[in-house]
């Protein structure tokens, strides 16, 4: 991958239904906790698989309905469309290679020999996929008898239950762990498990004074401190004097916001609105995720840190291209550029988009400018 100077630390592939996604987590607790993880810990190094049955058009779709992170590749429509990044560039070479072994044409006709299929929507169906409905009882005794006609006709295809497979081959091997966790949850189980780096998400994570890591790291910051934004608007940590102070002591004294219209106010004046902001969000649906976030060393001390950050607040979602200049030591001052959020009608909620208390480092001034 371009993004990465070389070989990836850790690749994580995973499927997204009932995998990754959990439809029965109404607040989507468990994703939105391994997003945490990944952003501040493996972004950086690392690349994330999302692999899917969804076709293009479905998967789109789950992304506006679910707080999921922009995988690095996209396998679609059961493997038979991979693509690349946020762009979503198509892999051609992939696309050359699956034409070599398909026939559209047999496949149709050997699938039109059982009434007990029905097509998927036009949606669903792909330049090299043809997708179909079936019961349950019927599917095991068809997918066989499917598999060897279209094998014998020079296409071939085949998919076991990843249950049935674990029974058979996996009990023994102490490479694949039967998860206790579901979905997302399960993922980061996995990643303690088998010792593939850290497995604590910055939310899961009750003191956030305690939450420091031993070496600086931009993404690490960034992440917690909007851990704990949220829990203040949701009132899920303590309002104590102790926390304003140091968010106080985060900030350069004399820093300024400058919205796009020109207006400046004094950043002091911000974090006093930002403390009587304490519990706005209680009892609501509230949540703030990163995404993409990435960051360039461009000092001895100095990072310059990118990264989408997301805000649902009941039904509405917003997201903002945000850029960060961080230090590592409470020495200098360091600038954030925030763009409009989407809608880019309503300004003044890009004021309330960002404050900050990052760990070693702090911020001067804010910067709001452009659209998404």
């Amino acid at each position: 991958m371009d993004r990465l100077n070389g070989s990836a630390s850790l690749m994580i592939v995973s499927d997204l239904d009932c995998t990754m996604v959990d439809h029965d987590d109404t607040e989507n607790l468990a994703l939105l906790r391994f997003n945490a993880l990944w952003e501040a810990y493996y972004r950086h190094d690392s690349l994330l698989v999302f692999s899917t049955g969804r076709s293009p058009t479905i998967y789109k779709q789950l992304r506006k309905e679910k707080p999921l992170l922009t995988p690095d590749i996209t396998v679609l429509s059961v493997g038979t469309e991979i693509m690349y990044g946020e762009s979503m560039i198509p892999d051609s070479d992939w696309e050359q290679l699956l034409n070599k072994n398909w026939n559209r044409n047999i496949v149709t006709e050997e699938t039109a020999k059982y009434p007990e299929l029905s097509l998927q929507s036009e949606t669903e169906q792909r330049p090299h996929k043809v997708s179909f409905y079936v019961e349950k009882v019927h599917a095991l005794k068809i997918t066989k008898a499917l598999s060897e006609s279209l094998q014998q006709r020079g296409v071939s295809n085949a998919q076991e239950e990843l249950l049935e497979w674990h029974a058979e081959n996996a009990k023994s091997n102490p490479n694949i762990i039967h998860a206790s966790e579901r979905c997302a949850a399960a993922i980061i189980q996995a990643i303690g498990y088998f010792h593939l780096g850290p497995s604590i998400s910055p939310r899961d994570v009750s003191d956030f004074s305690e939450c420091k890591e031993g070496s600086f790291n931009p993404g690490h910051e960034v992440v917690t401190f909007y851990s704990f934004y949220e829990r203040w608007r949701r009132a899920e940590v303590q309002k104590t004097e102790r926390s304003m102070q140091k968010l106080r002591l985060s900030f350069y004294p004399l820093g300024i916001i400058v919205h796009p219209s020109g207006f400046e106010q004094p950043l002091h004046q911000y974090i006093d609105g930002v403390q009587r902001s304490y519990g706005d969000k209680q009892g609501t649906q509230f949540r703030v995720w990163l995404d993409r976030v990435s960051s360039a060393q461009i000092g001895v001390d100095i990072w310059l840190v990118k990264f989408d950050k997301w805000e649902l607040s009941g039904e509405e979602q917003e997201c903002c291209l945000t850029t960060v200049l961080l230090r590592s030591k409470l020495l200098h001052e360091c600038n954030l550029n925030l763009p409009l959020t989407k809608n880019g009608d309503d300004k003044l909620t890009t004021f309330r988009q960002l404050f900050t208390l990052l760990e070693g480092g702090i911020m001067v001034q804010w910067r709001l400018s452009g659209t998404l």
